[in-house]
């Protein structure tokens, strides 16, 4: 058995801190991305049925009525 080994490589050094950002400049990124979403969903996001009508609605056979 063999109790030695090469030692280990030294640690690669930290990464460096986050650049800090205002608030204000949070803020507004944040609002126009907001805004940016809103316009992308358009007409879309209002609409909430397909080209063929309600989906969930199952449709079953026909019925006797009064039976």
């Amino acid at each position: 058995m063999c109790f030695s080994s090469a030692p280990s490589p030294a640690p690669p050094p930290p990464p460096p801190p986050p650049p800090q950002v205002s608030d204000t400049e949070v803020q507004a990124a944040r609002e126009n991305e907001r805004k940016r979403r809103i316009a992308a969903q358009g007409r879309s996001s209002t609409i909430l049925t397909g080209g063929q009508g309600v989906a969930d609605e199952r449709t079953q056979g026909k019925k006797l009525l009064g039976a």
